[in-house]
């Protein structure tokens, strides 16, 4: 795990971040050693990606063994207009990809029984690096690793000459100090491996502003992912397994009423509606106008009806008295629904990969009175004897452990319950 740095914060973030990883608790728990060896440990894991690529199959559509017969079609029309470069063979209990030599297994998982895995390999390391260089911005960085080519808009430096054809080397400015257009960079870069642009340096940074479209095709990256883009969309939903896991953790039920608070983009909503079998009804909130566009095409995309998507502030969502008019969207009478998943806002620690962390400590500490707004709304929405699964992707304890502390203490209707998965 020596491949990339670990994680860098500002050092009120840090100092903050060693005082929670450090607490007496814990070192009374573990002992010193062993919980310094976990704090280590998981700043040095953030930089790299997951080790596996997560394909959720939407099963409202298809059995998760019939996708893998239309995915090995479409992976055998993808080796034939790669005439051999990727090759793809099929066995009784799996695909194999080869990629270049490498024969990567797509796996099912042995108690999710709904998503594909997909092994990363990586980092590797011998790669030979090119004199001409291709500087990018941190989160397409992030992109490149997850298994993406390279984007005219998340270019900012290239080498003086650049021409289409070129072989390159890619590299990430993970501290965000490289200057839009510059010829040189002698920052801090990270390698993410090699490519071949397909536009000259005049293409990419002409008079009449970025292109779209792909600047650099990867061909030999440090992590070798597969990409999932445009593969069967309507059934093939690219997620996170912990996305993943914290929907079959609420266990929705058809025929249920079920709200998603802080919906968007929709991959946990249409998990939640597919689990159902597109029985019952999934109210689906966000307080931005083109987030909640976004769930409702995915929602289209994978055609699940049982979605209603609304433009609203899950702080408000809760009406005291009935209304006159018969809308069925927010806010909501209390005791309305039979589950609730509150995905809350928060600082986003635990998204990977994740090189540089640049936010200040106010703004990582800025999330628990708005988690604890949310919280509030979502206990009193809810059903007796309903389920309330409340979820973030940070490591912060003051938003994770301290939430539910504080939930327990505050609502003493609720009952803490394990986690079966």
């Amino acid at each position: 795990m020596a491949f990339f740095p670990k994680i860098s914060f500002q050092c009120e973030v840090e100092e903050y971040l060693s005082k929670v990883f450090r607490n007496s608790e814990l070192i009374t728990a573990l002992g010193t050693q062993e919980a310094e060896s976990r704090y280590q440990s998981l700043l040095s894991h953030l930089p790299h990606p997951p080790a596996f690529t997560t394909v959720r199959v939407n099963t409202h559509l298809a059995s998760v063994k019939h996708m893998k017969n239309l995915l090995f079609e479409e992976i055998q029309q993808f080796k034939r207009l790669q005439k051999g470069d990727i090759c793809f063979g099929k066995s009784t209990n799996s695909f194999k990809m080869q990629f270049k030599g490498l024969c990567v297994p797509v796996l099912e998982h042995p108690e999710i029984q709904d998503i594909l895995l997909i092994p990363v390999i990586g980092p590797r390391r011998g790669i030979k690096k090119h004199a001409s260089e291709v500087i990018v911005g941190a989160h397409c960085g992030y992109a490149v690793l997850r298994g993406a080519h390279v984007y005219v808009p998340g270019i900012i430096s290239t080498s003086k000459f650049l021409k289409a054809g070129d072989l390159v080397s890619v590299y990430s400015d993970i501290e965000g100090k490289c200057k839009r257009g510059a010829k040189e960079f002698g920052g801090i870069k990270v390698f993410l491996g090699n490519g071949i642009s397909e536009l000259s340096r005049s293409e990419i940074f002409g008079s009449n502003g970025p292109l779209n479209g792909m600047g650099i095709r990867m061909i030999e990256p440090v992590y070798l992912s597969p990409s999932f883009d445009n593969v069967l969309p309507s059934h093939l939903f690219l997620q996170n397994l912990p996305s993943v896991v914290v929907s079959h953790v609420l266990n929705p039920q058809p025929g249920e009423r079920i709200l998603d608070v802080c919906a968007a983009p929709g991959g946990k909503t249409t998990h939640l509606a597919a689990l159902m079998n597109d029985q019952g009804e999934v109210i689906a909130m966000d307080k931005i106008a083109n987030k909640v566009k976004k769930i409702k095409q995915n929602a289209e995309l994978l055609q699940l009806n049982c979605i209603k998507a609304f433009c609203y502030d899950g702080t408000k969502a809760l009406s005291i008295e009935k209304r006159e008019d018969e809308q069925e969207g927010p806010p909501f009478l209390p005791e309305s629904f039979d589950r609730i998943l509150l995905d809350a806002p928060c600082s986003g620690m635990g998204q990977r990969p994740n090189m540089a962390y640049s936010w200040t400590l106010k703004e990582v500490t800025s999330y628990q009175p708005l988690q604890r707004k949310l919280f509030t709304v979502a206990v009193k929405l809810l059903k007796p004897g309903g389920v309330l699964v409340y979820s973030t992707c940070t490591i912060t304890l003051s938003e994770n452990e301290e939430q539910v502390a504080w939930a327990l203490e505050t609502f003493p209707c609720l009952q803490l319950q394990p986690q079966e998965r």
